[in-house]
């Protein structure tokens, strides 16, 4: 049976990506979901049908893209936005499409800049929060304790609001400057997480997202047996993958687009056929290891690329045409 789930692009650069869950009695033996792009929504592309998801291609306007890929995806999986922009979320999130949202620090910090007068309330509440429990004052030299405090606050806060908008679970990504120190990326985890209880929010709503290094991997490891799920990001190589896999990550987001790029910067070509573009290669194999060894990490891909090149029409699908296909 053929199971592939998806994410796609919205006009405000948010990622709509697909996580890991069986929904009907028809899915009960879809173990190992894949997750891969389906459309970039912002022009008309390929929309794809529930049935037959590789094949059954249709041309469609934007708008009425919009509706069928979302509609087609929640039909088999859970969908997750990738957005800090509330309004967004919220579009979404009236659907009934979407379940889940992940954020980073980029989104973190432009929700800090918007402007928007909601956005300023949760940076001046990070601000006031971070002040309060480091004792730092006002007019003194603020410490690093405090400034780490304050953005960790800010994300949280900005997660509250999403959590508020889908059902599912936020992803929050702790500071990637900790991505070689295990003890610290697990000590502000814990904090993050300890923000959210306090606010009255379970930590079963939370994915906390730590970069797919050797640190980062082990953090995730003694979250996980704490029962705290983790989102290995950041993943570029099947050994990667491996090691969050051994570690009982609960998902990893491997970067075929990424992948792609510095092939393509190495070997000087311009692209590549869909089906040898080395992200995808990369996302297969670990997508099959996953599989016949039984581990039940998701596999959640991000950062798609054209595998043929942007001046070829219809090559912003290419890689979830090559990974659709993909059987349990």
């Amino acid at each position: 049976m053929v199971y592939s789930t998806f994410h796609a692009l919205s006009l405000a650069h948010s990622t709509v990506f697909t996580t890991a869950r069986r929904k009907n009695n028809s899915l009960s033996n879809m173990k190992f979901p894949l997750l891969a792009i389906v459309a970039t929504l912002s022009s008309p592309t390929m929309a794809f049908t529930t049935n037959t998801v590789a094949s059954s291609i249709k041309k469609f306007s934007s708008t009425q893209l919009r509706t069928s890929a979302l509609e087609s995806l929640a039909d088999i999986t859970t969908l997750s936005i990738d957005s800090g922009d509330i309004d967004t979320v919220a579009r979404y999130a009236k659907t009934g499409l979407i379940t889940d949202a992940t954020t980073n620090p980029l989104f973190v910090s432009q929700a800090g800049a918007n402007g928007d007068a909601r956005y300023e309330a949760m940076v001046q509440e990070a601000v006031s929060y971070a002040k309060r429990k480091t004792c730092a004052e006002d007019g003194c030299d603020v410490p690093e304790e405090t400034l780490n405090l304050a953005v960790d606050r800010l994300a949280v806060n900005l997660g509250k609001e999403l959590v508020s908008l889908v059902p599912g679970r936020v992803s929050t990504e702790v500071d990637i400057r900790l991505s070689y120190n295990t003890e610290k990326s697990v000590e502000r985890a814990r904090s993050i997480i300890a923000m959210y209880e306090e606010a009255g929010i379970s930590k079963d709503r939370i994915l906390i997202k730590l970069a797919g290094t050797w640190e980062g991997i082990q953090a995730a490891k003694v979250l996980e047996k704490e029962g705290i799920q983790c989102n290995i990001t950041l993943v570029f190589s099947f050994l990667q993958a491996a090691a969050a896999a051994q570690a009982g990550a609960y998902l990893i987001s491997p970067f075929p687009g990424r992948i792609l790029d510095w092939h393509k910067k190495q070997s000087g070509k311009e692209g590549y056929a869909p089906e040898a573009d080395p992200g995808v290669l990369a996302v297969k194999r670990m997508y099959a290891y996953f599989r016949k060894y039984d581990y039940d990490t998701i596999c959640m891909p991000a950062s798609w690329r054209p595998s043929r090149g942007a001046a070829v029409e219809g090559s912003d699908v290419d890689e979830i045409l090559a990974l659709a296909g993909e059987s349990c």
